[in-house]
C-alpha cells in the first residue's frame, strides 16, 4: 500500500518534522515556462480552457521544485462565465465582467447545477493532472468564494475596497442574497466534480473576506464556507476541504470548527506565533511567508521562514506563502525558500 502523501498527513491531523510545502500561484508568471507556455495558448482564459496546456504549466513548478501538492492551473471567475457572465481580460488590468446590479442582471445567470459543459474542459486538466502527477504529489483542486466571487461580478472587475458589493448589499439585500445562494451552490457542484475528476483536496479562496465586518463575515464568508464544505463531506467524506479567508484577522479564530473545514490557510497580516495559538489549536494550519520575501530573498527570507516554521512546529502545518507569489519574484527565491524549510 502506498504510503499517505505528506500533504494528505498534515491534513489528517498530523505533526510533521518537516512540514509539506506548495506555493499559492505556484504555475504562474514568475516562471519563464509559464511564460513560454502563455505565449503558445494566445491569452489566458484561453490557457485555464486548454486542458493539456493548463496541466502544464500546473506541472511546472512541481518538476521544478518538488512541491508536495500541485494546485490545478484555472481562474476563480470560470464560475460566473459557467453561470452566463461575460468574461474578458485586459492586458496589464485584469479580469472584467458583465455587471450583476439588480434582479434583471440576476435572471439573466443560469442555474447552479448548468455549469458543468462549460466547465467540462477544467474537469480534463484535472483528469491529467490525476494521470501525470508524481506518486507522493497532492493534487488540489480550488474556487473562489461565494462572497469574493460576488465582488467581482457586481462591479465588472476588481476593487480595492469591494464598494459597489457592500453597496448592493446595502441596498438590495434580496438580489445580492440570491448571489451568494446561487454561487455556493455552484460552487459545491464545481468542486464536486473536480473532485470526481480525481483532486484530492479542495481549497475555497474567499480572497476580501477581510472586507466583511462583524455579522456579515458571519453570513456571508462563514456561513457559505461552511454550507459547501458540509456538502462537499457529504457527497466526499474523505476529501479534506482547505478555507482561506484572507485578512479575517480575528476571524480565523474558530473558523474550522465553526465551517468543518481540515485546514484555515492564513495570510501575513497575523503573527505565527499568534495563529499556532488561537488557530492551530483547532487543527492544520497554513501559510504564511509574505510574498515580497519571493522578490527580496537573502538572510531574511531564511529567518522568516526559520521563524514559521519553528511557530508552528508544535502541530499539523502546511507552509506557504500569506498569498500568492507575485509576476516580480525571483525563482531562486522560491527554492531558497524550499530548501530553508526542507533543511
Amino acid at each position: 500500500m502506498a504510503e499517505p502523501k505528506k500533504l494528505m498527513r498534515a491534513l489528517a491531523g498530523e505533526t510533521l518534522e518537516t512540514p509539506p510545502i506548495w506555493m499559492m500561484r505556484q504555475a504562474g508568471r514568475y516562471l519563464p515556462e509559464y511564460r513560454a507556455t502563455r505565449a503558445q495558448a494566445g491569452d489566458f482564459l484561453s490557457l485555464c480552457y486548454n486542458p493539456e496546456l493548463a496541466a502544464e504549466v500546473t506541472l511546472q513548478p512541481i518538476r521544478r521544485y518538488g512541491f508536495d501538492a500541485a494546485i490545478l492551473f484555472a481562474d476563480i471567475l470560470l464560475i460566473p462565465q459557467a453561470l452566463g457572465a461575460d468574461l474578458w481580460f485586459v492586458t496589464g488590468e485584469g479580469p472584467r465582467l458583465s455587471t450583476i446590479t439588480g434582479t434583471d442582471d440576476f435572471a439573466k445567470l443560469k442555474g447552479a447545477s448548468d455549469v458543468h459543459e462549460h466547465l467540462a474542459p477544467v474537469y480534463e486538466t484535472v483528469k491529467i493532472l490525476s494521470k501525470e502527477l508524481p506518486s507522493e504529489t497532492a493534487l488540489i483542486g480550488f474556487a473562489g468564494a461565494p462572497w469574493t466571487v460576488a465582488t467581482y461580478m457586481i462591479a465588472g472587475r476588481g476593487t480595492p475596497d469591494q464598494g459597489p458589493a457592500h453597496a448592493l448589499k446595502a441596498e438590495d439585500r434580496a438580489t445580492f442574497e440570491a448571489l451568494i445562494d446561487l454561487l455556493t451552490d455552484a460552487t459545491i457542484e464545481y468542486l464536486s466534480m473536480q473532485i470526481d475528476a480525481g483532486a484530492e483536496v479542495v481549497k475555497i479562496f474567499d480572497s476580501w473576506a477581510g472586507s466583511l465586518k462583524a455579522e456579515d463575515f458571519q453570513k456571508y464568508a462563514l456561513e457559505p464556507a461552511k454550507k459547501i464544505t458540509q456538502a462537499l463531506k457529504a457527497r466526499h467524506p474523505n476529501v479534506p476541504v482547505i478555507a482561506f479567508p484572507r485578512e479575517a484577522g480575528d476571524g480565523y479564530i474558530g473558523f474550522a470548527n465553526a465551517t468543518g473545514a481540515d485546514c484555515v490557510a492564513i495570510d501575513n497580516s497575523v503573527e505565527a506565533d499568534w495563529a499556532a495559538k488561537h488557530v492551530q489549536s483547532d487543527g492544520c494550519v497554513q501559510g504564511n511567508l509574505a510574498p515580497g520575501h519571493m522578490v527580496t530573498g537573502g538572510q531574511a527570507l531564511i529567518d522568516e521562514t526559520k521563524r514559521i516554521v519553528k511557530a508552528f512546529s508544535g502541530g499539523p502545518h502546511i507552509f506557504n506563502l500569506g498569498h500568492g507569489i507575485t509576476p516580480d519574484a525571483n525563482p531562486e527565491n522560491v527554492q531558497l525558500m524550499i530548501d530553508t524549510v526542507r533543511s
